[in-house]
């Protein structure tokens, strides 16, 4: 199996890589930017895909930033003009790469609430829940009718980078705390683990449409803070109140109130076998690198 990584720069993109080529599969990476030993994705041209027998697009505006009109338009366009540009690719060779794992995110779902959410439930409202939707829909084009297209919806990611980059200091100074009231609830996925789900759907002929990359077990924030500070041995005492999240973020402080509920229904039923099943074996693992 030869695999292209679309965003394999990134954090998720990196580990994906690493873990591909471990398990003894070639991988090809790509970048907007000209890189040593990396075919070249631009908007402007159909990328090369040549000799691939599936895509990874990973590709994606950070959502982190003032959510102006500008950045909204910014992390709607960079999805939904990638997906298709990926599409458009893929549809040029008639021998081409017939599998496609797009990024999505469960931000799909919107606010759930205390409801459990699974790959079947509807779409949410909101920002994230228009653009993943959107996202998801660039999928759906004639071509990608005989493609195999796994939609995954990645939950916030756990592991030594990331957004636990900006996290995992804070607490280790003993500054962390829950956020708002801490009773919403998060629905957390270890790196190692999304890449794991993306070879397990390539590899699993039956897997298609919408997958939930989240840990089995859905944790509200105020035992996420918990178990983070027990994972830096630091306590975890100065609340994030509400009010000031969304002063100082604002629209982007849903991200981080919001309660989302969410499990990975195809995967287990499916037979993935998570390496970190819940949040506490995953900030355990992050916190020792």
């Amino acid at each position: 199996m030869k695999i292209g990584i679309i965003g394999a720069t990134g954090y998720i993109g990196s580990r994906l890589r690493a873990a591909t080529l471990a398990s003894g599969q070639e991988v090809v990476c790509f970048s907007r930017k000209e890189r040593p030993g990396f075919r070249q994705f631009s908007l402007d041209a159909v990328p090369d895909f040549s000799g691939l027998d599936a895509i990874v697009n990973l590709a994606g505006e950070s959502i982190l930033g003032l959510w102006t009109r500008q950045k909204k338009e910014k992390i709607l366009r960079s999805r939904v003009d990638t997906t298709r540009q990926v599409l458009e690719g893929m549809s040029r060779l008639p021998d081409g790469p017939r599998i496609l794992i797009n990024a999505s995110a469960i931000g799909y779902y919107g606010e759930t609430g205390e409801n459990l959410a699974t790959e079947t439930s509807p779409a949410g409202t909101g920002f994230l829940a228009q653009t993943c939707n959107a996202w998801e829909e660039a999928t759906q084009s004639s071509f990608a009718e005989r493609v195999r297209v796994i939609r995954l919806r990645i939950g916030f990611v756990t592991g030594p980078g990331g957004a636990m980059r900006f996290v995992l200091p804070l607490f280790k100074m003993g500054l962390g705390g829950p956020l708002g009231n801490g009773r919403q609830w998060m629905s957390c996925i270890h790196v190692d683990d999304v890449a794991g789900l993306i070879l397990w759907a390539i590899a699993n002929e039956s897997i298609s449409g919408p997958v939930n990359a989240v840990c089995p077990e859905p944790v509200r924030n105020i035992d996420f803070t918990r178990a983070l500070a027990r994972a830096v041995h630091r306590p975890a005492i100065l609340p994030a109140p509400a009010f000031a999240l969304r002063l100082a973020l604002g629209e982007l402080s849903r991200v981080m109130l919001d309660s989302v509920r969410i499990i990975p229904k195809v995967a287990l039923e499916d037979g993935y076998t998570f390496r970190f099943p819940n949040v506490e074996a995953g900030l355990q693992a992050s916190s020792a690198r």
